[in-house]
């Protein structure tokens, strides 16, 4: 897979059991560009490691005045030049592809992951975690897939060198060859608390890009309340504990650094000692001293590789760990189904609540509780929040965990109450699949996006046409009521079999209220519409009203029959708490 070839057309089914065996199924799977790393690995390092030979060959030559053997030393020290450049080109090519793809397979594989669970993934991770790993965390584990090649490479070139030396020059050579594995290990006992402070650090870290995340989503929120500076302090606080960590985790990898210069010092010391000693004596030449003597530096270069592993696998182990968190989290049912991938019709029915949403009708739902509304509105669209074991939601009788997860989401379209819009034009926020039967200027009037359009109009430099303004990121630049209506519109506009509406008009006003409640039942007439709400606006327009408490269907009928008969009911859509419980108690 090269980089230009992107995205992948199946990034595979991930081993999400443990973040260790997650990094080894992200390297299986790139072994073929493993494979031309460690190869191009191979030739650099071990031109750079042909170098000293052959500068202990041309001192040699100059001591025995013999320009022969000077001039092929001057032929080698070419070869030796142009292996080191073109390995070191291609090394850099092969190892930053690695990563690049290494990282892109990770972010389809949680962006396969975020569209299968839908708003299920934030109810069962927090956000903060989702942004954390589909951003810094990635590229993390990229570089630790990426540097195993590089490592490979560098500890075979050391492997060779030693061999090499002790058959050139044995006494010297056994120096070395004992030498360099010390130098290798010996920053291994260290390695667990340097692993431990990364870990530490990566939580902190973490734990502030969810406070950063849910400070910015409610900061219109927190204006209003004039929460900022609390906020902010905690934020700051979070800050200074990230930093903190950052310092103990570096003061340990300052350590390792220093030990990694010093040892090899202590090495060179030796060797030349030892080395003087046998040249005294006659034992070995110049050129063979210096020939060792080079290479015990040069050897420093692979060395740091070793160093550079052990930081990548600390990285990037609490990364995997996160990452392979999210992507184990699983649908309560397959994802493949196991009927047939027509999308059935007909009424929807939770037989875990009695919830009865008859085909081609307007159904109002009334819930006290508004998590347990959102929970049960995921239900409808087959994306139940929890494992738990609970029967399946019926479309025509027919179990939609059962069906394909596409063939599922054809059916039924659930909208949160917190809808998210992209940035982009108007026109590509409408750029999803839809049935063709609802224009997009129809779904925008029936949603009341007409002040909408002109803010948008006005904010968007020579956009005529509305539908080519432009949305900002999240479109934060529109109040939370304009964004409903726009969401809602795209709802409108996609026109699914079963529409589940969760609260869409909490941020409008009563006089929109209306006429959005005329536009939707309008636009959906001869569909199946479900709205969780408790505005009487919404409900006074419904074909039929469910009233849900704990869990279960209590009461149906119109909204202006409930209100008079029903106290529950009435609690919930009147808020008159204090008569309603008087009267409840009388009642029982």
């Amino acid at each position: 897979m090269q980089i230009q070839d992107l995205p992948y057309p199946d990034p595979g089914v991930p081993d999400a059991r443990s973040g260790p065996r997650f990094l080894w199924w992200l390297f299986r799977n790139q072994l073929g560009g493993q494979l031309r790393s460690l190869a191009w690995g191979l030739v650099h390092f071990l031109s750079v490691s042909a170098l000293p030979f052959c500068v202990g060959f041309a001192v040699q030559a100059v001591v025995d005045r013999s320009g022969t053997r000077l001039a092929l030393a001057g032929g080698l020290l070419v070869l030796a030049c142009a292996g080191n450049a073109i390995g070191d080109t291609f090394l850099h090519r092969a190892a930053i592809t690695n990563w690049i793809t290494a990282a892109a397979r990770v972010q389809q594989l949680l962006a396969r992951k975020a569209s299968t669970l839908g708003s299920a993934l934030t109810r069962r991770v927090a956000a903060g975690e989702v942004v954390a790993v589909s951003t810094g965390d990635v590229e993390k584990i990229g570089w630790f897939v990426e540097a195993v090649s590089r490592f490979t490479a560098a500890a075979l070139t050391i492997l060779l060198v030693c061999v090499g030396l002790v058959v050139y020059q044995p006494s010297l050579g056994v120096v070395v060859a004992v030498g360099l594995p010390v130098l290798a290990l010996a920053v291994l006992p260290l390695l667990p608390r340097a692993t431990r402070r990364a870990d530490f650090q990566r939580e902190k870290a973490g734990r502030a890009t969810e406070l950063a995340s849910d400070t910015v989503a409610g900061l219109r929120v927190l204006r209003g309340i004039g929460g900022e500076e609390l906020f902010l302090d905690r934020y700051r606080s979070a800050s200074q504990e990230v930093r903190h960590a950052a310092v103990r985790s570096a003061r340990m990898w300052s350590l390792i650094s220093a030990i990694q210069v010093l040892l090899p010092g202590l090495l060179l010391i030796a060797v030349v000692w030892h080395g003087v000693g046998l040249a005294r004596e006659g034992r070995i030449s110049v050129g063979e001293l210096v020939t060792v003597y080079s290479s015990v530096m040069v050897m420093t270069y692979p060395l740091r590789h070793f160093e550079e592993i052990a930081m990548a696998y600390s990285f990037s182990r609490p990364s995997a760990r996160r990452a392979a968190r999210v992507l184990s989290l699983r649908r309560a049912t397959s994802e493949d189904g196991s009927l047939a991938g027509t999308a059935p019709a007909g009424d929807l029915y939770d037989p875990a609540t009695g919830l009865l949403a008859p085909a081609g009708r307007l159904t109002a739902v009334v819930c006290g509780d508004p998590d347990a509304a959102g929970r049960l509105a995921e239900r409808l669209g087959g994306h139940p929040s929890s494992t738990e074991e609970e029967p399946s939601v019926l479309l025509g009788g027919v179990p939609l965990d059962e069906l394909p997860l596409s063939a599922a989401r054809t059916a039924v379209l659930v909208q949160d109450k917190d809808p998210v819009l992209l940035s982009g034009t108007l026109r590509e926020l409408l750029d999803v699949p839809a049935s063709g039967d609802v224009d997009a200027r129809e779904a925008l009037t029936a949603a009341q996006c007409e002040d909408v359009l002109a803010a948008l109009v006005q904010g968007s430099l020579g956009a005529e046409d509305p539908l080519d303004a432009r949305i900002t990121e999240r479109g934060r630049s529109l109040s939370g009521g304009q964004r409903q209506r726009l969401a809602l519109a795209r709802s409108l506009f996609t026109d699914p079999e079963v529409l589940v509406l969760d609260e869409p008009t909490s941020a409008v006003d009563s006089h929109t209220e209306a006429r959005i409640a005329e536009g939707v039942r309008e636009l959906r007439a001869g569909r199946t519409t479900v709205v969780f709400t408790s505005s009487p606006l919404l409900l006074d327009r419904a074909d039929r009203v469910v009233l849900v408490h704990e869990g279960e269907v209590v009461a149906v009928g119109v909204h202006r029959e409930l209100v008079h008969k029903e106290p529950r009911y009435r609690a919930v859509v009147t808020r008159e708490t204090e008569s309603v419980l008087e009267e409840i108690e009388e009642t029982a």
